[in-house]
């Protein structure tokens, strides 16, 4: 299965700080009582952009000092962006002192896993960011993307190099996480399947019949995966996938009793 299609759209601009901007409460749905849940999205190498809405994050969260909060990554940590190790670094170190964590598995990290064991895959995950993954900790290609013998070359040299604790982070993420009327999951799920049900693939990969779908299914599902300018609200999705490698804008959707919200960093496009 191919990697995810070029958006197709160019973005520009520096990242010039934070804002918080308050969204229409639709789909009505509830996190549970006490609990504030901060759900980030495609993350994809941009370790500045991390950096920045952690900061908004921590800012935001000092308001509900009583309550718990939870933020959950969506998935897509490397790949795209020019500082996927840096990422990965950030996510281990545990930055949001005094929240509980969860880590979804995207399709990058699924292929980049693959990858290490097996060159089948290079050519295409090289495509759509893995050289720049490679670059971030130090291996560079030693030739075209589809030549067997420098994906072998390349496979050895990140075997070698990634540090032992991001190869653990990256076999330890989930597929999946549920709270309150609220279900997370990388690229969403499969209209008519039960959540308990969702398919390894489906979670990492789907696109469509789901991004089209108007069908309940039984808790709001929140996604990254599927590019848009503007975070998606549907009745029963939440796509927050705003592009943050080439858009700057990295997304947070705040979740606290039937309240929804953005936290982002923003850039001049």
């Amino acid at each position: 299965m191919p990697l995810d299609a070029d958006p197709g759209k160019s973005f520009s601009g520096a990242m010039l700080g934070l804002f918080r901007r308050g969204v229409d409460s639709r789909p009505r749905a509830c996190a549970p009582p006490g609990l504030v849940i901060y759900a980030v999205g495609d993350i994809h190498g941009r370790a500045d952009l991390l950096a920045g809405l952690h900061r908004a994050i921590l800012s935001d969260a000092a308001r509900t000092a009583d309550s718990k909060k939870l933020v959950v990554y969506i998935g897509d940590y490397v790949d795209r962006g020019a500082d996927s190790r840096g990422v990965i670094d950030i996510l281990i170190g545990a930055p949001l002192t005094g929240f509980d964590y969860v880590f979804l598995m995207g399709n990058h990290e699924a292929t980049f896993l693959d990858f290490l064991e097996g060159i089948s895959v290079g050519s295409g995950w090289l495509r759509w960011g893995g050289e720049e993954t490679l670059r971030s900790y130090g291996v560079l290609l030693s030739g075209l993307r589809d030549n067997p013998r420098a994906l072998a070359e390349a496979q050895s040299e990140i075997r070698s190099k990634l540090p032992a604790a991001h190869l653990a982070f990256l076999r330890g993420l989930s597929l999946s996480h549920q709270e309150g009327d609220y279900f997370f999951g990388h690229a969403g799920v499969r209209p008519g399947v039960p959540l308990q049900a969702q398919s390894p693939e489906d979670l990492m990969w789907i696109r469509e019949p789901f991004l089209s779908s108007k069908a309940n299914h039984g808790r709001v599902v929140v996604h990254g995966h599927s590019i848009s300018r503007e975070v998606t609200f549907r009745p029963n999705r939440i796509g927050i996938d705003t592009g943050a490698y080439a858009s700057g804008i990295l997304t947070c959707l705040v979740l606290e009793e039937d309240r929804q919200r953005l936290l982002q960093t923003g850039n001049s496009a």
